[in-house]
């Protein structure tokens, strides 16, 4: 299991109660993740919100991980491709990756977004689980940029 210490003091980012359903999924996300030589990595990725964090899921060994793993800094923009000007920015840092339970986060995920469950059988093939190893990350919102909506930040 890896946990950030991250560099910001206690500062912490309510999620609007207006946007948290672009957090819970089947809405556009994508995260963004720095590369070892400084330039920005972006993929659509799945998620959804606890209450505290944002809950995505990758495959041990995946670009993002790799990345996320070396720099915990990370952007996640949600959009509603039904109202496009209507967005989440939630800049943050990346507090927790782990392989407990990331398979069943990711059957949960696979579930919202596309009605079907487990993952793998149900979305990709059985046999990928043979090879791909599912890893939860959590992200703290340090940082949360809204359309329509102002700026909203506050410091514990």
């Amino acid at each position: 299991m890896y946990k950030a210490v991250t560099t910001e003091r206690n500062v912490t980012t309510r999620i609007p109660e207006s946007h948290r359903d672009l957090l819970n999924g089947p809405k556009i996300a994508a995260l963004t993740t720095m590369m070892p030589d400084g330039q920005p990595q972006t993929t659509v990725v799945w998620c959804n919100f606890d209450g505290t964090h944002i809950l995505i899921n990758t495959m041990r060994g995946f670009q993002k991980e790799k990345n996320m793993r070396a720099n915990p800094r990370v952007t996640l923009l949600a959009y509603d491709p039904c109202d496009t000007v209507r967005y989440i920015e939630v800049r943050g840092c990346i507090v927790e990756m782990t392989e407990d339970g990331a398979v069943e986060h990711l059957d949960v995920l696979s579930e919202l977004y596309t009605g079907r469950s487990p993952y793998f059988g149900a979305c990709v093939p059985e046999h990928f689980k043979e090879y791909e190893t599912p890893v939860l990350c959590k992200i703290l919102p340090m940082h949360i940029v809204t359309l329509p909506a102002q700026i909203e930040t506050s410091r514990t």
